[in-house]
């Protein structure tokens, strides 16, 4: 059974305020417009950049919830997926 591992624990102390605030703002009002579709293998996935980190997440239309499902540079953040 994998392990689960905090969703900002590979990130830069520098950069968690933004993205926290990413998430709770710009994120949380518009979806849709705060990033965008992700093709293939992570297909039902959107992406959005915030500094040199990519934030996955999945939008619940019917519950109005989105969840962050992962969190990672952008050289990696696909990799490990």
């Amino acid at each position: 059974m994998p392990t689960k591992r905090p969703l900002l624990q590979n990130i830069s102390p520098r950069i968690v305020p933004a993205i926290v605030e990413f998430a709770f703002g710009a994120l949380a009002r518009e979806p849709h417009r705060a990033g965008k579709p992700i093709e293939r293998d992570l297909a039902g996935l959107f992406g959005a950049r915030r500094g040199p980190y990519r934030l996955l997440y999945r939008i619940d239309e019917g519950r109005q919830i989105v969840y962050v499902v992962h969190v990672d540079h952008r050289a990696d953040v696909y990799r490990s997926r």
